[in-house]
């Protein structure tokens, strides 16, 4: 069993998410007396559409427990209108207001658990990391010190944008086999426990997301990635389904990161789209924690 804490808070403060009521998952190390001589940052986690923060926490793969483990405070938030969180108003960009949303939310949880502390640093999956890099690219008050994405390229391929236009309803939802096959690689790339240990993670996805993410988010990231001004670690299944998908898109896809001082980028191998739920998914989330520990040094450095 994870020994995450789940927890519910409204946003007092006056900006875009006064009011809102969001939901997640922390684990022990939030509520522990910071210690500036560690070097530790404050670790906030986006999951993707189809998901709620359970995602950082399935029993075995839990990123939550994992930065427990080496002493990393994290939190994983619901985003808008995913598990007890409000949903937010959009106007024309969902991925843009759930950034001006978190951005928001986060700086009340830096204000209340950032005391010695290096800082933050943001973790997003899938939707999650398209939301992660909108919200780098607003270069928010509090202390960004880098991120890290996976699922997330430029393109989709054809029959999955037709899939999305195709959707009319508001909330979209497919059986766990459906979604299983989109979101694993091959047998063998997953432990036997897979994809079933997962379905609980299981939720609805708003279909606003994913019509944008397949219709605008290339157009939009062009415009976000040089705005991105601190490192950024990206890792990518070998074998993704829901986008085109090779070290050739990688590349591309984090040469746009003109801004960054520091780009880290990957084409994972042996997962599919949620690589935190194959056999290298331990591998994942330790790259990723070590990434967030290196962005602190490196800056406590220069």
């Amino acid at each position: 069993m994870s020994n995450s804490t789940q927890f519910t808070r409204q946003v007092a403060s006056d900006g875009p998410a006064k009011g809102k009521t969001f939901t997640g998952r922390r684990n022990a190390v939030v509520t522990q007396e910071g210690n500036p001589g560690h070097d530790l940052p404050l670790v906030i986690a986006i999951h993707g559409g189809g998901f709620t923060s359970a995602y950082f926490d399935v029993p075995g793969y839990s990123l939550l427990d994992r930065a427990e483990s080496a002493g990393v405070p994290l939190i994983a938030i619901d985003r808008p209108a995913y598990g007890g969180s409000d949903p937010v108003a959009s106007d024309g960009s969902v991925f843009a207001a759930n950034a001006a949303a978190l951005d928001h939310l986060v700086s009340e949880l830096w204000a209340d658990h950032g005391a010695g502390r290096a800082g933050v640093f943001v973790i997003g999956h899938s939707i999650g990391a398209s939301i992660t890099l909108a919200l780098a690219a607003r270069q928010p008050a509090w202390p960004l010190r880098g991120i890290a994405i996976s699922g997330c390229l430029l393109r989709e391929p054809e029959s999955v944008v037709d899939w999305f236009a195709s959707i009319r309803t508001e909330e979209f939802a497919v059986s766990a086999e459906e979604k299983a096959g989109v979101m694993f690689g091959p047998e063998g790339t997953y432990r036997p426990d897979m994809p079933h240990a997962s379905n609980f993670a299981n939720v609805p996805v708003l279909a606003a997301e994913l019509i944008e993410a397949s219709s605008q988010w290339e157009k939009q990231y062009r415009v976000l990635a040089p705005k991105i001004s601190v490192p950024v670690h990206i890792r990518q299944g070998e074998f993704d389904a829901l986008w085109i998908n090779d070290e050739t898109q990688v590349t591309e896809f984090a040469a746009a990161l003109t801004g960054s001082p520091w780009v880290d980028a990957e084409l994972f191998r042996s997962a599919g789209h949620a690589i935190d739920f194959h056999r290298g998914g331990a591998a994942l989330q330790l790259q990723q924690l070590a990434f967030a520990l290196t962005t602190c040094t490196r800056r406590t450095a220069s």
